[in-house]
């Protein structure tokens, strides 16, 4: 079942096309990774599905409820995280969120669990008596996704929200998603930091002047392109006398092996073999495996290969 779905939607400002006839599903559960350049639609096609913009043509549903039908009905199923992150300065973490929790209506009795939840959800528990102003970049975008979960959306629309943090609190945020995830969330995510969203999304869409030039599964976007996948592996030796360089080079789909001192980095095409099948044939040539790690697949050649660098 889609929980997300956008069939030919167009969004004009006056004479300007920002968004051109596109068309997307996500199921239920699934994240979204929407990747492109500054001025490509993302932004646009977001505030539709938040009900902030009329689309221009097209349609757009959030669990099979029409966005511009019916926005009311839409604004209790969606959870939106813009670019910016605006917050009340004035306040302490709790009395923010206490304000958004009446803002959304949650019985007075319940305020109190909901908000406490949302503080661990987020690790923000031992901040709850700091004013927003002394939080850290990081921190005010973890209290924005603190307050969109108040009213427990099942859809969550996150627009860059990686932008402009430290390592740590990239690693922080991703791991925010994973767990949201896990509890069922369907997530569209746009962002430019391409080789997360590899590892977070179940598909990918990439759009760039208003159209949308590519979507699917990152391994299926992948071997449409024909992009290799590089995979480290540390060999003990083998049981036939010949060097594992030699053997894997032999392998069909190996398209080169370069020796890294204490690792081999081996790039293979995998719609020809799998990293998987790799190492079933590295077992049945005697090669002996000590460690075996793929590397998450290029996400950054993908949109290189795709995008010619246009905006609407």
């Amino acid at each position: 079942m889609s929980m997300v779905e956008i069939q030919h939607l167009s969004v004009n400002y006056g004479t300007l096309r920002a968004v051109k006839s596109i068309s997307f599903q996500i199921p239920k559960g699934g994240i979204f990774g929407f990747i492109g350049p500054n001025g490509a639609g993302k932004s646009s096609t977001i505030k539709v599905l938040a009900t902030l913009q009329e689309p221009s043509a097209g349609v757009a549903k959030i669990d099979g409820v029409n966005v511009s039908q019916f926005p009311h009905v839409v604004r209790s199923q969606v959870g939106y995280v813009p670019d910016f992150f605006g917050v009340y300065e004035d306040l302490t973490v709790r009395e923010y969120l206490y304000f958004f929790a009446a803002a959304f209506r949650l019985d007075r009795d319940k305020r109190d669990v909901v908000v406490r939840d949302v503080l661990v959800l987020t690790d923000l528990t031992d901040k709850q008596e700091s004013q927003v102003d002394s939080l850290s970049r990081g921190m005010k975008q973890r209290l924005s996704m603190a307050r969109v979960l108040l009213h427990d959306p099942q859809v969550l629309l996150l627009d860059e929200p990686a932008s402009g943090l430290d390592p740590r609190a990239r690693i922080e945020m991703r791991e925010l998603l994973k767990e949201l995830k896990r509890m069922g969330k369907t997530i569209l995510i746009s962002s430019h930091i391409l080789q997360e969203l590899a590892h977070l999304c179940t598909h990918i869409g990439i759009i760039e002047a208003g159209q949308m030039v590519a979507q699917g599964s990152v391994s299926d976007i992948m071997q449409h392109l024909g992009a290799m996948r590089m995979v480290h592996v540390q060999v003990t030796g083998t049981s036939n006398g010949c060097g594992a360089v030699e053997l894997l080079k032999a392998i069909p789909g190996v398209v080169s092996v370069r020796d890294d001192t204490d690792r081999l980095a081996v790039h293979i095409r995998e719609e020809i073999v799998e990293a998987e099948d790799l190492l079933i044939a590295m077992h049945e040539r005697g090669i002996r495996v000590r460690m075996f790690q793929p590397e998450a697949l290029d996400m950054e050649t993908a949109f290189m290969k795709l995008t010619q660098g246009k905006v609407a």
